[in-house]
């Protein structure tokens, strides 16, 4: 395994719909196992393949934040909601790939998503709380978009600057 960099906003990438993943191979495993390493060195709770530049439909998350609870990963191919509860909930949202920002989103509470595992079998789940929030988050990434998008456009602005102040820093050193 080894750590990926992670793509900051604003990048192309970042804005672009991913690809179905067609057929599991053990080079999309590696990277299932590649993204959980740099999601937990980062640190964070989920990671999405354009993150690390990859155009394909893969998240992993683990959303256990207790140190004491066993870590539970999850590695998602094709993920989709399949139903959104009608019941709301706001959390304060931050991305690996917009470092030190963050947001209130509102999101529904529970999703029911579908997906193929890493071991080609489709899977489905309800989420609530954190992982839903976090689920969400991710399949987002898939679709070209991110947490910021869901804030005014002034907002949204303030913080892009923000990345290509941080991008160009990060050029210099």
């Amino acid at each position: 395994m080894s750590l990926r960099p992670i793509l900051i906003h604003p990048d192309p990438r970042l804005k672009t719909v991913c690809a179905p993943v067609s057929a599991l191979t053990d080079d999309l495993r590696r990277l299932a196992d590649d993204m959980l390493e740099t999601m937990y060195e980062a640190p964070g709770i989920g990671l999405a393949a354009p993150q690390v530049g990859v155009l394909s439909r893969l998240i992993v998350m683990d959303c256990v934040k207790d140190r004491d609870a066993a870590p539970r990963p999850m590695v998602l191919f094709n993920p989709e909601v399949v139903w959104a509860s009608e019941a709301r909930s706001t959390y304060e949202e931050g991305c690996l790939s917009i470092p030190e920002q963050f947001a209130e989103v509102e999101r529904p509470a529970e999703v029911r998503v579908r997906w193929t595992g890493r071991d080609g079998r489709e899977e489905e789940d309800l989420f609530s709380g954190l992982w839903a929030i976090c689920v969400q988050h991710e399949i987002d990434h898939l679709n070209g978009r991110l947490f910021i998008d869901y804030l005014s456009p002034l907002r949204r602005q303030m913080i892009t600057r923000r990345m290509q102040k941080l991008k160009r820093e990060r050029a210099k050193a």
